[in-house]
């Protein structure tokens, strides 16, 4: 492993305080109402540090994301490989929701999307090269390889159709004060699941491979 020098490090140490007091700041004041030149203040950097780390004030969100992706890749590791896509895709909603809602918070999401809304050719939201995507979209070959998904859909389009359910999902707890957000994205998901499987649900006749259960429950 290579070590970082004395410069690289303190560069590390000044992002990370950056980043920190930006967040405090966002939370604290909204994220309109704070400034570059407050985060400097507060942070007792200077602008120039600043904006050697973050191009705008929305970029310190994108690099707060940057975790969740870290997070989507290592709770993929930790599925069982025996049960059925539906079951992974299901499972990853709910933990998706349970870290956005304990790790981020309704305030800051909701500053993320009132800023996403904005056009931006490096929407973070849009951009499909990123972890939950191309996980979502594993998920969906996958399905639809055992045939458990219909191929009436393309695999990006079942991609799509499943990331607008989280977000939307995340929206509407945004929206609205009371809002179980785990039970209401499980709920909106295995919906969305039970209209994509097939009618055997891809199992093999004789054994049933762990299916999801697509009931509410």
């Amino acid at each position: 492993m290579t070590r970082l020098t004395p410069r690289q490090v303190k560069a590390q140490q000044t992002k990370k305080k950056l980043l920190e007091t930006a967040l405090a700041l966002f939370s604290q004041k909204g994220f309109d109402n704070v400034t570059v030149d407050e985060i400097v203040a507060a942070s007792q950097t200077s602008k120039g540090a600043f904006y050697v780390h973050f191009k705008s004030k929305y970029e310190v969100f994108l690099e707060k994301f940057k975790e969740i992706d870290n997070f989507y890749e290592t709770f993929i590791q930790s599925l069982p490989v025996d049960i059925q896509a539906s079951e992974k895709l299901l499972r990853l909603t709910e933990s998706q929701m349970v870290y956005l809602r304990d790790c981020l918070g309704k305030d800051m999401l909701r500053t993320v999307y009132m800023n996403a809304l904005v056009p931006n050719p490096d929407n973070y939201f849009t951009n499909t090269d990123r972890p939950l995507y191309k996980i979502v979209h594993s998920f969906a070959v996958e399905g639809q390889e055992t045939g458990e998904f219909t191929r009436e859909l393309s695999a990006m389009e079942i991609t799509m159709l499943v990331t607008r359910c989280m977000r939307g999902s995340l929206y509407d707890w945004c929206m609205f004060e009371d809002f179980d957000l785990v039970a209401e994205a499980s709920k909106f998901m295995r919906i969305a699941l039970r209209g994509l499987t097939t009618p055997d649900g891809g199992k093999p006749s004789g054994k049933q491979r762990n299916p999801v259960s697509l009931k509410q429950g």
